[in-house]
């Protein structure tokens, strides 16, 4: 009886996980195939087979969104803010972590409001702000913004990875005269390293996939990162959907890549961060 109930059981997981899987990848499927189509072909039937491969779509999408230069501004700006958050949410877990603090309950508080507050409420003023200091079409200006947004999330995540170190390596470093720089940087990083991983994975995808900071601040041409030079081919009256398929499949491929590449460590880093809160 419980044999049957065991397999029962395992059916209904595969069957729910097969599901998940087929809504998961059905749309990057369906954005592969459109692809290599023409404009009339996806307008007559999106799901059909393609009569004749488009392979130019690409071509004209990398061309006329100007990916070689696009890209490459979301390649720095992503990295620039990778860093920054890492460095800055790294420093800032471990001493929320390790020391104590008696304001914790108001620095939660201010991170958990932080992540949950929308930018929509800070865009005006910073706009203001930055265009006051002659910021706007900068990417470091705007690699500052990412990092003000995303910090409360690293931080209040990468404080989990530090809070599962037994305290005992601490002490033991510190016993042995090493200061609270070389117990950080030498004993604390090392073993937290997946979850500095993790957290660039995601702060990563966040920044590649950003418009709306984007398109306000870097409002030049040679400053347009991909996913706004994206959304520029999308014309007010018609659109070549064909194109626009294979611009996107471009944006999205360095992501999926990165992240078949990376998703074991990316889901021990998750994993580990689970441990204590």
């Amino acid at each position: 009886m419980r044999s049957t109930e065991s397999r029962l059981t395992l059916w209904i997981v595969y069957a729910t996980l097969g599901v998940l899987l087929f809504i998961t990848l059905f749309p990057i499927a369906l954005l592969v195939l459109n692809s290599v189509k023409g404009s009339a072909e996806i307008v007559q039937n999106p799901l059909a087979l393609p009569e004749t491969l488009r392979f130019d779509n690409f071509t004209r999408a990398w061309s006329d969104a100007n990916f070689g230069q696009t890209l490459m501004n979301s390649v720095t700006l992503t990295a620039m803010t990778i860093v920054l958050v890492c460095t800055t949410g790294s420093l800032s877990a471990y001493v929320l972590a390790r020391r104590k603090i008696k304001t914790w309950k108001l620095v939660t508080f201010y991170l958990l409001a932080s992540t949950t507050a929308p930018i929509q409420l800070f865009l005006f003023p910073l706009y203001f702000g930055f265009a006051q200091l002659g910021l706007i079409n900068n990417p470091v200006a705007v690699a500052f913004i990412y990092t003000a947004v995303y910090s409360p999330f690293a931080i209040m995540l990468l404080r989990t990875y530090f809070l599962a170190v037994p305290k005992e390596l601490e002490e033991a470093a510190l016993i042995d005269g090493a200061t609270h720089w070389q117990v950080f940087t030498r004993v604390f990083l090392p073993i937290v390293s997946p979850g500095i991983l993790t957290v660039a994975l995601i702060i990563g995808l966040y920044s590649w996939n950003e418009f709306l900071i984007a398109t306000t601040f870097l409002q030049g041409q040679e400053r347009l990162t991909g996913v706004v030079s994206f959304f520029l081919l999308s014309g007010q009256y018609s659109s070549d959907w064909g194109v626009i398929m294979a611009a996107a499949l471009i944006i999205v491929l360095p992501i999926v890549i990165l992240f078949i590449l990376l998703q074991r460590r990316f889901i021990e880093g998750m994993a580990g961060g689970s441990v204590k809160g």
